[in-house]
């Protein structure tokens, strides 16, 4: 099949019902136009990447019988149709009014078709369905409730991100009030309303459903004729975000007094339900019969009791156990609701109305409630949103996807990990070649966004009259964000783009962002006075709770500059009665917004999930450095760059198209309905973690990148040989990948951006590298004097020793990874220059220098041997085999000598070693600390390895571990002393232990 091109994805009007649709075929998407409506069905795909050559096409699973209609909803669809065909009989006066006024062709301020197809469906199934023998549906819609939500009354609109939820929210109140103001006993109707939201983020941003505000919709959507907002005043609106409906704590007390007082019964020191529904309540007086708006209602389930458990690790987990949390918050906050005071009806909003993996139901089932679907791929098609542009293709050709797809799996076990203290990722930044490579790649296609805003603006200076309010300060430049999966990593990323600081001698110098138009730096060693790049924790902000101590230590110097922008920009407000996290709040609040703190911020580096409802309009380029367990979670952070910039029509009365570029997301396909009918339970897991209770059988171990040789003397020569060659290649780094999207224009990246710089700035790279990575004294100075040598020496590496493969050029060594393998070939020439005089020592790592037992928590299927307590920090011994490393843990427990021992698997500890030219980790099998005679606290950590059958690589990392790792770390002395044994027996591990004690 030869690749689809369509120049043009957008084919329908936004302000009518769709009447096309580009057909998928059994290979996915075709260029060929159907008449008429696309169904709702159960997948919404996405570019999938074109594997070692192949054209362009979509997951095998994506064929035209495995499209399943969501029936319900296409049944809803058919009859709402029909009523509006027929002039929407059956309605009250009132409603006919607002249907009326809605759907005028002659409106200023069109609304979209699938806003009015929303409240359509809401209308036709309170007033007419029943009148027109469809009592059918609400017999399927409470079935579909008692299994999930028993009791509460709940339907389902499902609108693509950024198709305007917020205007349907202001629509249902709309139709409520004034049917409620013109007939007061219609039990149908109601006027008190309770907003849900998941953030503060989104609970801010809904004033405009309160009548009374300035911005309100009502007005400014043109929701409401002038002369009918006078009855909405009858409205009583709370919008609150959900973590309000968590039980308080009424009175500070100890745990144990509580436990003591409480005696088994509820907690007097705890708000009952019914005193929850009071305080939040509380403007709606007496009010009965709520009704409930859950926006981004996604959140809002029930775990199902008896549903299919999903194994899930590490970071998946912990996301999991989070949502469960949150929804049981959401929802028993409903019910204390409607206990308290009556619901009337509950209407949730959601671009992805799914239950999620680990909820007890199959990843993506369709909430069975769900009326209206108005899909991603239908908003591309009518050009609501932008259309994302993922990675299909590269130069690179390694891996089943391209290397910026499914980049997390390539740099995970290279980054810091969640709980190590932040100190450990200062100095300067060194990220792992592919996320290097991804940052510098989307970064130059953002920079031809971003000259087309600069030539905007201009034209808008230009052009704009002197007493003109459209200047150029209205327009905001477009927004790069990066979603990070943890402090530690949003640090390093935000270091390496925005700048970093390093003490020289007694002052602290600003050293160079790597991303010029993201750089925080003024050039000077100092820093900005107004950020081009901030980093955010969005979690913490939208929950109201206090920033970790953690995080407001890396943000302190960015809350002190917004801070003085902001007694700046209001003279009148005291800047410290703000909080940090209300300030930063702010900031995040009004990216992209003119006239705002946030206004001239191009690029956020998060550190976690950026949650629905920031709705930065410019946001143009995403990269993801975490790991996405679910497609929905795809979604929801694709969601953040999908609003459109702008809403002006072309002469057709269509939108033209915008894209967003995403690297790091491994959109591919989402389900939207169905189940897995018969689930096959998996092993039972056993988790695997350190033990607080056995904080005394802690190891912690050194991190080594490397090796070094202290050279005596300052007169310094090369001698190169085959191993200092270096040949730079795609294989290795990408230096073009094509982005596409499932419609519309592919784009191009390149790392264009590198190749600008010169050629001489390379070897000065180099040369600095080699000389502050290797020619540092004792304590740690630099000596500069050597640096004339080693660039004489660099420049004839460079022109003697680097080969060029094809798309290739010498400034990917300004790369970090490429760069120490540069570095390292040349320090080697020089150290052979020295005829052995140099001495051993390590080179530690740049962050996480020291590691430790204390984080090792995971789940495993693999067989596992408990340990005892006074020996291991960690509950058990994973094994690869059924006996050996069972055998020797029995042994090392019962050996008087051994201190303390763990099984090395998921400990982060590695030794680098070189095979073949080519750097590799190996990972000793246990590492026990022994009492040789110098006491228990002064032990030896022997690093033990068991041998099986031969393997060329073996005789390499045993004499890397003893020659290399070894030595170098004993001449630190700054981490005890170290040894190395192999054993080849397991049941013989006793006698050759001692014996190396014995040796000793």
């Amino acid at each position: 099949m030869s690749q689809v091109v369509i120049e043009n994805p957008v084919i329908n009007s936004p302000f009518a019902e769709p009447t096309r649709h580009f057909r998928f075929g059994d290979e996915g998407i075709t260029n060929e136009i159907v008449d008429g409506r696309r169904s709702s069905s159960y997948f919404v795909p996405i570019a999938r990447p074109r594997k070692k050559g192949a054209q362009l096409a979509f997951e095998t699973e994506w064929i035209e019988e495995r499209i399943q209609e969501n029936q319900l909803i296409n049944d809803i669809r058919g009859r709402v149709a029909q009523w509006r065909r027929n002039g929407y009989p059956g309605v009250t006066p009132t409603t006919a009014r607002l249907l009326a006024y809605w759907t005028n062709p002659d409106r200023e301020k069109k609304l979209f078709f699938c806003q009015i197809e929303a409240l359509e469906t809401i209308i036709y199934l309170t007033e007419v369905a029943h009148k027109y023998g469809d009592a059918w549906i609400a017999n399927a819609l409470r079935e579909g409730n008692d299994q999930s939500n028993p009791g509460l009354p709940r339907l389902a609109l499902k609108m693509a991100t950024g198709s305007g939820k917020t205007v349907v929210m202001a629509m249902l109140i709309a139709w409520h009030t004034l049917n409620k103001a013109a007939y007061p006993q219609d039990a149908r109707f109601g006027n008190s309303f309770l907003v849900v939201t998941p953030g503060i983020t989104i609970r801010d941003r809904l004033r405009v459903l309160l009548p009374n505000d300035p911005q309100n919709y009502y007005r400014l959507r043109d929701v409401l004729p002038a002369q009918e907002m006078e009855l909405l005043g009858q409205a009583r609106i709370i919008i609150t975000n959900f973590h309000a409906l968590a039980l308080h704590e009424k009175m500070a007390a100890g745990k144990l007094t509580k436990a003591i007082l409480a005696g088994g019964e509820s907690s007097p020191f705890t708000e009952t339900p019914d005193q929850m529904v009071r305080r939040v309540c509380r403007e709606l007086g007496t009010k009965k019969g709520i009704i409930v708006i859950n926006d981004e209602a996604h959140h809002c389930y029930r775990r199902k009791p008896d549903g299919e458990e999903v194994r899930l690790t590490g970071d998946e987990r912990q996301e999991a156990q989070r949502r469960d949390e949150e929804a049981r918050v959401w929802i028993n906050g409903l019910e204390a609701v409607k206990n308290k005071l009556g619901v009337k009806t509950i209407y949730d909003l959601s671009a992805t109305p799914f239950f999620l993996r680990g909820s007890g139901y199959a990843e993506g089932t369709l909430f069975p409630w769900v009326v209206s679907d108005f899909s991603l791929i239908d908003a591309i098609e009518a050009g609501i949103v932008k259309v994302p542009r993922v990675p299909v293709a590269d130069d690179s050709m390694m891996g089943e996807q391209p290397t910026y797809r499914d980049l997390w799996l390539r740099i995970r076990e290279d980054l810091p990990k969640k709980g190590r203290k932040t100190e450990a990722v200062g100095g300067e930044p060194k990220l792992p070649l592919e996320l290097q490579g991804a940052l510098h790649s989307l970064y130059s296609n953002y920079e031809k966004y971003y000259r087309l805003w600069e030539e905007a603006t201009k034209v808008a200076t230009t052009n704009a009259r002197s007493d003109s309010s459209d200047d150029f300060s209205r327009l905001t430049p477009p927004v790069f964000i990066v979603v990070c999966n943890n402090t530690n990593v949003s640090k390093l990323v935000f270091d390496y783009i925005a700048g970093w600081e390093k003490p020289i001698g007694d002052r602290t110098v600003v050293q160079v962002g790597q991303l010029p138009i993201f750089r925080n730096d003024d050039g000077s060693g100092g820093w900005l006075q107004r950020p081009n790049t901030i980093l955010v924790d969005s979690q913490q902000l939208e929950s109201g709770e206090a920033m970790s101590d953690d995080f407001k230590k890396i943000a302190a110097r960015e809350i002190e500059e917004f801070k003085a922008e902001y007694r700046v920009r209001f003279p009148g407000r005291d800047a410290e009665a703000l909080t940090d996290e209300d300030l930063l709040r702010e900031v995040m609040n009004t990216v992209g917004k003119a006239g705002k703190l946030g206004e001239q911020v191009r690029c956020v580096v998060s550190v976690s999930m950026l949650t629905e409802g920031w709705d930065a309009q410019t946001v143009t380029h995403i990269l993801g450095v975490r790991a996405f367990g679910t497609q929905l979670l795809c979604e929801q952070v694709v969601g953040r760059a999908l609003r459109r910039m702008s809403y002006a029509t072309n002469i057709e009365g269509r939108f033209d198209p915008e894209y967003a570029e995403v690297y790091g997301v491994p959109f591919s396909f989402i389900p939207t309905s169905g189940s897995n009918p018969n689930p096959k339970p998996g092993p039972m897991p056993t988790r695997v973690r350190a033990l607080e209770s056995r904080i005394g059988c802690e190891i912690t171990f050194p991190r080594l990148v490397g090796y070094r040789y202290d050279i005596a003397g300052e007169r310094l020569t090369a001698t190169f040989t085959p191993e200092s060659h270096l040949a730079l290649s795609t294989r290795d780094i990408p230096t073009r990948t094509e982005n596409a999207p499932i419609v519309g224009e592919t784009s191009i990246h390149t790392l264009d951006d590198l190749r600008r710089h010169r050629p001489n700035e390379v070897a000065f790279l180099l040369a600095k590298l080699v000389l502050e990575k290797y020619f540092r004294d004792d304590d740690g100075n630099d000596r500069p004097w050597l640096f004339p040598q080693l660039l004489a020496i660099t420049k004839r590496w460079l022109a003697e020793c680097v080969t060029l493969k094809d798309h290739t050029f010498p400034q990917l060594l300004l790369l970090i990874e490429p760069a120490h393998d540069a570095a390292d070939r040349i320090y080697k020439a020089i150290v052979t220059a020295t005829d052995g005089t140099a001495s051993l020592k390590p080179i530690l790592r740049p962050y996480d220098t020291v590691g430790s037992t204390r984080f090792v928590d995971f789940d495993t299927t693999r067989p596992v041997f408990a340990t005892r307590p006074d020996k291991c920090h960690i509950s058990h011994v994973v094994a690869d085999t059924g006996s050996w490393e069972q055998k020797l843990a029995q042994t090392l427990e019962d050996m008087p000598e051994v201190v303390r021992y763990v099984k090395n698997h998921n400990l982060g500890f590695t030794i680098p070693y070189t095979l073949n030219g080519e750097e590799h980790q190996y990972t000793p099998d246990f590492i026990a600390c022994l009492d040789d005679g110098h006491g228990p606290d002064n032990p030896l950590n022997l690093l033990i390895e068991v041998s099986g059958e031969a393997k060329k690589d073996k005789a390499a990392k045993v004499a890397t571990a003893r020659t290399l790792w070894v030595p170098a770390v004993n001449h630190h002395g700054g981490f005890g002393r170290w040894d190395f044994i192999e054993i080849s027996d397991p049941w013989d591990a006793e006698n050759m232990i001692r014996g190396c004690l014995r040796r000793e």
